[in-house]
C-alpha cells in the first residue's frame, strides 16, 4: 500500500532529524514548508534553515513564505490537490498557522508535542519539565487547533526522566520518539483506526519562550534549582552569575558543572571576554 501523502511544515533541525526517521521508514514529504532564509553568524551571511537544506538534499519541492497570506494559501492548496496530499504534519515550523490552513486536508493537521499534552503547551516543554523537577515527560500527537496545542490527542509515549539528564540530551531522545511515535499513527489516521482523546483544559499548562536573561542564577541559594537551570538550558542560552573581583563586577559563564551530594558544583566557567578556566583556578587568581 502506498504511504500516506503529507505536506511537512518544520523548520530547525528538530524537524530535520524528524525527517531523516520518517525517510528511513519510507515517509517521504510531497511538499516542504519552512521559514524563510536568514541572516546568521558573524558575518550575517544568508543562511537557509536545516529543513531548507534537507529538502534541497532530497529533491522535494520546499516552500518559504515570508507570511501565510492569501497568495501563499492559494498556491499551498492548489498544490495540495495537485499532488493529493491528505494531511500536513507541523513540527517546530515556527509561526502560527492560519485556521483555513489547519482545516484545510482531508485529515486535517498534526504535530508532534515534546510533553504530555495537556501538560507545557506552548514554545518551551523540554525546559520547563527540567526546570520543574520532572521525572517523566515525553511526547504527544495531536491534531492541531486553532487555539495553542489544545487539540485533541491521537496518541502519546512517556519516557523517564533522570536528574542528571540535560536539555541536548533530552531532546535528541524526543526527537527519535516523537518521529517513531508518528510512523505508528499515521497508518491509523488513514484508515481511520485512531481514536482521539480530548485534552482536560482544567489540567493544561504553559511554558514560554526562553530568553537569554533566563539563564542568571545565584551560586550560593537553591542548589537544586541551578542545577535544573543549568540542565535546562544547557548549549542555549546556558546559566551565569555575576561575581565581583578588584571592586569590579564580572560575568563569568558556566559551561561545566554537577551535582552531588545535593549541592551545585561549578567546576568550569567562561569570564566576560575571555577563555575557559577552572571555577577553582579563577577563585585563585588575584
Amino acid at each position: 500500500m502506498d504511504k500516506i501523502k503529507f505536506a511537512f511544515f518544520g523548520t530547525p533541525d528538530v524537524a530535520s532529524q524528524t525527517l531523516d526517521i520518517l525517510r528511513a521508514n519510507g515517509y517521504l514529504p510531497s511538499l516542504i514548508i519552512t521559514a524563510p532564509d536568514k541572516r546568521a553568524g558573524r558575518d550575517l551571511k544568508i543562511s537557509p534553515s536545516p529543513v531548507s537544506i534537507w529538502a534541497k538534499k532530497n529533491n522535494i519541492l520546499c516552500l518559504k513564505p515570508e507570511k501565510l497570506d492569501g497568495d501563499f494559501l492559494e498556491k499551498l492548496f492548489s498544490l495540495t490537490v495537485e499532488k493529493g496530499i491528505n494531511i500536513y504534519i507541523v513540527v517546530a515550523y515556527g509561526k502560527i498557522l492560519p485556521e483555513n490552513l489547519i482545516k484545510y486536508p482531508k485529515l486535517k493537521s498534526i504535530n508532534i508535542h515534546y510533553s504530555i499534552l495537556p501538560k507545557y503547551r506552548g514554545a518551551s516543554p523540554l525546559e520547563s519539565a527540567i526546570l520543574s523537577g520532572e521525572t517523566e515527560t515525553g511526547v504527544t500527537i495531536q491534531e492541531i487547533e486553532y487555539k495553542l496545542d489544545s487539540g485533541p490527542i491521537l496518541d502519546s509515549k512517556k519516557i523517564k526522566l533522570d536528574i542528571n539528564t540535560t536539555k541536548a540530551e533530552l531532546k535528541n531522545e524526543l526527537i527519535k520518539e516523537g518521529a517513531n511515535l508518528l510512523i505508528e499513527v499515521l497508518p491509523k489516521i488513514e484508515n481511520g483506526q485512531i481514536k482521539k482523546i480530548n485534552q482536560k483544559e482544567s489540567e493544561a499548562t504553559f511554558c514560554r519562550k526562553i530568553k537569554k536573561e533566563d539563564g542568571l542564577i545565584s551560586p550560593n541559594e537553591n542548589d537544586l534549582e541551578n542545577w535544573n537551570k543549568y540542565r535546562a538550558f544547557f548549549g542555549w542560552p546556558g546559566v551565569y552569575f555575576f561575581t565581583t573581583k578588584r571592586d569590579k563586577e564580572i560575568r563569568l559563564k558556566i559551561t561545566k558543572a554537577s551535582f552531588k551530594d545535593n549541592k551545585f558544583i561549578i567546576e568550569r566557567v567562561i569570564p566576560e571576554n575571555k577563555k575557559e578556566i577552572s571555577y577553582s583556578d579563577f577563585l585563585k587568581q588575584n
